[in-house]
């Protein structure tokens, strides 16, 4: 693989506080990272990320709550960095956001303050 990776950040506090089964929040990071292949999929990166099926990187990250991801939504945004946002439904809650694959210089500094996503 050429250095390319894709960021997921699902909530954490979707188990700690809220009650959510694991299951469920698994559900939200595979709806994520389902949602932004398709919306990039012409992109480049994507395409050489999924030319190698067997060796793609993902990098599984926390966010503490609600706020945390929507900071990082708009940080992405002022930065022009591709991204889906999940929104659950019918509830309306952000629960995951996946960027688009990237080299991993090129993103990396902007998940540096989430630590890996631990059950």
């Amino acid at each position: 693989m050429s250095g390319i990776v894709q960021y997921v950040i699902v909530r954490g506090d979707l188990l700690k506080s809220l009650g959510w089964p694991v299951g469920a929040v698994i559900a939200q990071a595979c709806h994520a990272c389902c949602a932004v292949t398709h919306l990039f999929y012409n992109d480049p990166d994507t395409q050489t990320y999924l030319a190698d099926l067997d060796n793609m990187h993902k990098v599984v990250l926390e966010a503490p709550d609600e706020k945390s991801i929507n900071d990082l939504k708009t940080k992405l945004e002022e930065n022009n960095v591709s991204y889906k946002l999940w929104i659950e439904q019918p509830e309306n809650i952000p629960t995951c956001l996946v960027v688009k694959p990237y080299p991993k210089e090129q993103v990396q500094k902007y998940f540096k303050k989430f630590k890996l996503f631990k059950h």
